[in-house]
């Protein structure tokens, strides 16, 4: 049971379902924070605005502006995310499973041949030619 447990888990789809829900849960309060609190004064600054949403406007003519400030303080946010999630998240769980992969080969008995595992790709093509074989033939 628990080594069931631990194959779903360690499933890349559960991972990336986890990863997903800590972006857009956790980590955006805090990398918000982070870009309004230090990155945006920064910013305003060099551009002698109050905020990003005041630097670098572009007026148009007939009324409105570009605010390519807002743009950079959205990327700046997402790169910010991404590299926390990476380093917290991705990072360590491949290490995990370069390590379960090693510690697998190890206990592997030597000279051995593995068989290399089925793909989802490899699994549909089995299917289709089982459903091709056992279709009725049309008259």
């Amino acid at each position: 049971m628990i080594n069931g447990f631990k194959e779903f888990v360690m499933r890349g789809n559960v991972i990336d379902l986890a990863v997903a829900v800590v972006i857009g849960a956790a980590f955006t309060a805090v990398v918000t924070a982070i870009v309004e609190g230090l990155f945006t004064p920064l910013i305003g600054a060099i551009f002698n605005a109050d905020s990003l949403k005041t630097a670098l406007l572009v007026g148009l003519p007939g009324g409105g502006n570009l605010a390519f400030g807002l743009v950079l303080s959205a990327i700046i946010n997402f790169l910010l995310i991404a590299a926390v999630v990476y380093f917290v998240f991705v990072l360590p769980i491949n290490r995990m499973k370069e390590a379960q992969e090693r510690r697998r080969a190890a206990l592997a008995p030597a000279g051995a041949a593995t068989a290399a595992p089925l793909t989802e790709l490899d699994l549909l093509a089995e299917i289709r030619d089982l459903l091709a074989t056992e279709a009725p033939k049309a008259p």
